[in-house]
């Protein structure tokens, strides 16, 4: 079990928000009056608006192992660099850690603050600690526990960004390990041997992803064929079996 901070850590909240969601404002709004930390709202990078010579600066196919089957569609690049923006900002602004939220989150009303407590208690400058909004992912041996909330020390860490706390230490060495990428940020996370970290996460659920609540995603997607899906189905079933495979042989 981890021992308690010896003494309170300075962190501040930063909201990722993408300028031209307008219909998001006032959710962000909402969300930011919730957090018990000071606020800063982080404008998205908007990965419509890159580039090809800003997108060929960060991102290579096929960079790392087990290979990611797909190409990244530049909203989701974008979702990478805006994570890579916060994480220099807790560098920047001399924090002990970053609360990062993304602006489609609504936090429990009765677990999310002594969830957010044990986490601040707990967390040393190196850790990265989930708070995933699914309730069958991210277990694992436990680290902390108090006031009916477990920190856990997860065997294969799930999927989403939508809120974690990051240590200092753990902001650098992720921007270190990310200057260039080949995936989405969530399962570059996962790849947990490419940066120094140690990877924990909040137990129960504490927050909510209400993104079908705002107008769903601000990126247009185009239907597929059935042919495509289902060869995209097969490539996403390898590729997370390759994956547990990697983590599995790195223990």
């Amino acid at each position: 079990m981890s021992v308690p901070n010896p003494k309170p850590i300075r962190a501040e909240a930063f909201i990722i928000h993408l300028a031209r969601a307008e219909a998001r404002k006032p959710q962000v709004e909402r969300l930011a009056a919730m957090l018990p930390l000071p606020v800063n709202i982080v404008d998205a990078v908007d990965g419509l608006a890159l580039g090809d010579g800003e997108i060929k600066a960060v991102y290579r196919r096929h960079l790392h192992r087990p290979r990611y089957p797909f190409a990244l569609r530049k909203a989701e690049i974008g979702c990478f660099l805006s994570h890579r923006k916060v994480w220099q900002a807790i560098l920047d602004r001399g924090l002990g850690a970053g609360l990062i939220v993304e602006d489609d989150v609504k936090p429990d009303e009765k677990l999310f603050a002594p969830a957010l407590a044990l986490a601040m208690e707990t967390i040393r400058p190196g850790d990265y600690i989930r708070f995933p909004y699914r309730s069958h992912t991210d277990s694992g041996a436990e680290v902390a526990k108090a006031g009916g909330i477990t920190l856990v020390e997860p065997a294969h860490v799930g999927l989403g960004m939508q809120m974690q706390l990051v240590g200092r230490q753990a902001a650098a060495e992720l921007l270190t390990a990310t200057e260039t990428f080949d995936r989405p940020v969530d399962t570059t996370i996962q790849m947990r041997w490419l940066a120094k970290i140690r990877i924990l996460a909040v137990r129960p659920v504490s927050i909510r992803q209400i993104g079908h609540l705002l107008g769903g995603t601000v990126v247009q997607k185009k239907s597929k064929p059935l042919s495509e899906v289902l060869s995209r189905e097969v490539k996403r079933a390898w590729y997370r079996l390759a994956l547990r495979v990697a983590v599995f042989g790195r223990r």
